[in-house]
């Protein structure tokens, strides 16, 4: 009898789970047997790299103790780089194009549909105990919904004092599930001085020492080595240096994730980390399964997926056309990941040099060659992406037309059964551009199945197949045609049995 290939391709996978993440399980497994327990603390209007300038001992302790994450946001039109898209996007595990928040005033918000994640926890398990205080009103008042236990919003006159003297009262004496601490006065410095100012370094040391406030109420908890606290410190939108945010510029977009406990690394560096993420990652910590019918956009920290394109991080190299990109940022390849190829046969020459045919890049590099394009908006790919750019390719010297295939390995698949085609993508369309999904099967002709000729937002596009009696192997092309026009991404493909 012939082996099962797809037992075989299951027992490999399972095999390779198992050596490349031992350590994490076991030390998941003995977190297992305490009480799991999640602090959440906003940092309004932090940047990472100032951060890291600062005096800031606690922050930097928190890093070296766990992983830090940069992370960038999207633009206008789909939401601003302000307070209310950013806390939204955090609190949630959705992007603006799902909570429906463009501005501070919440205006047209879909919390019914999609609500907090400690409204979540509580619905889940109501036995919890949740807490949110926050300086700024509007996150305890609005964002967070009546099903919270507890909401407080500091009087003005205390502002993260008071925060921080909450928090620390209820983290020390109380019995809290779930807190969220939302702390303000680095955004109300930038506004101010701005980024590039002392004063903003030392609203940054200010904060940090009532981070170490925080962070030593739960160490001094009485049950603290039967509780296992997985603590996040986020920030909702970055600063200019001269003061200021809601632009698309790289700094107003900036965001981070600083994690620690909960079987996490120490000292480790991660790229793959999206705001949505913290959501998703409170509940996967506290052991709330996430309804796939939540639609949710976060998926929890605990568990990445890296994708072939992520390996191509190592072999990023620096511009080489596109001088408006800063020297030294590492961000894009031609070279494909191992059995995938790019087929530019047909494509014209010359051109920019990063964009010429199907290219592997960042969202820092891919942004900065362009911004307000509404190539910020490329929200569901994570880590390295492929892009294709007719826009970019043109801005130099160039004859013919763009005329790209992204194709992938050889994938098993079993004729006569159906198959499922998933991937991320962004697709901004003008004119005679078009975007071609195609699918081959044993070597076959690639047959079209899906084709792009209007705008597509930002999406995970899933396509159900149906695989020729007999066949064995498919084969995956994604061909973008165009010249002078726009742009798409794609992330994240695979081809599984359905």
């Amino acid at each position: 009898m012939p082996a099962d290939p797809s037992r075989r391709s299951f027992l490999i996978a399972t095999a390779a789970l198992a050596a490349a993440s031992g350590p994490l399980a076991e030390g998941t497994a003995r977190a297992a047997a305490r009480t799991p327990k999640v602090l959440v603390i906003g940092l309004d209007g932090a940047l990472l790299g100032r951060i890291r300038d600062a005096d800031a001992p606690n922050l930097d302790s928190l890093m070296a103790s766990g992983l830090t994450s940069a992370s960038s946001l999207y633009s206008n039109p789909l939401a601003p780089t302000l307070s209310g898209p950013g806390w939204s996007t955090i609190i949630t595990g959705v992007w603006p194009d799902k909570h429906l928040v463009k501005d501070n005033a919440f205006t047209g918000n879909a919390f019914a549909r999609y609500p907090d994640f400690l409204t979540r926890i509580e619905t889940a398990k109501p036995a919890l105990s949740t807490y949110a205080v926050a300086s700024w009103v509007p996150v305890t008042t609005t964002v967070f919904s009546s099903k919270v236990d507890t909401r407080v919003s500091t009087p003005s006159a205390e502002y993260d004092t008071g925060t921080t003297s909450r928090a620390v009262a209820e983290l020390r004496g109380g019995n809290r599930d779930a807190v969220f601490v939302h702390l303000d006065n680095i955004d109300h410095v930038g506004h101010s001085d701005g980024a590039a100012s002392s004063q903003y370094l030392a609203a940054i040391h200010d904060a940090d020492a009532q981070v170490g406030q925080i962070v030593a109420a739960v160490r001094a908890r009485p049950t603290y080595a039967s509780e296992d606290w997985l603590i996040m410190i986020t920030t909702d939108h970055g600063h200019t240096d001269a003061g200021g945010h809601g632009g698309s510029s790289a700094p107003e977009r900036e965001t981070f994730l600083i994690a620690t406990g909960g079987g996490i690394t120490a000292g480790s560096i991660r790229h793959d980390i999206k705001m949505p993420d913290v959501a998703v990652s409170a509940l996967a910590h506290l052991g709330i399964p996430v309804d796939p019918s939540w639609n949710l956009d976060g998926r929890p920290l605990q568990q990445p997926a890296p994708d072939a394109f992520d390996t191509l991080r190592t072999r990023l190299v620096t511009r080489v056309d596109e001088i408006g990109i800063g020297a030294s940022v590492l961000g894009f390849t031609h070279t494909p990941p191992t059995g995938w190829s790019v087929d530019n046969g047909a494509m014209g020459t010359g051109g920019v040099e990063e964009w010429r045919g199907w290219s592997f890049t960042t969202d820092d590099f891919w942004t900065a060659s362009e911004r307000g394009q509404g190539r910020e908006n490329n929200i569901r790919a994570r880590n390295v992406f492929a892009v294709a750019d007719g826009d970019e390719w043109v801005d130099q010297s160039y004859s013919g037309t763009f005329d790209s295939t992204l194709v992938t390995p050889s994938w098993p698949v079993e004729g006569g059964s159906t198959a499922v085609l998933r991937y991320t993508t962004y697709y901004r369309q003008e004119a005679l551009q078009k975007g071609e999904v195609l699918v081959a099967y044993d070597g076959g002709t690639p047959v079209p199945v899906k084709t792009y000729t209007a705008d597509a937002s930002s999406r995970a596009e899933s396509i159900t197949l149906q695989v020729p009696a007999g066949a064995t192997t498919a084969r995956i092309r994604f061909r973008y045609t165009g010249g002078n026009n726009w742009f798409w991404t794609v992330d994240a493909v695979s081809l599984t049995a359905s």
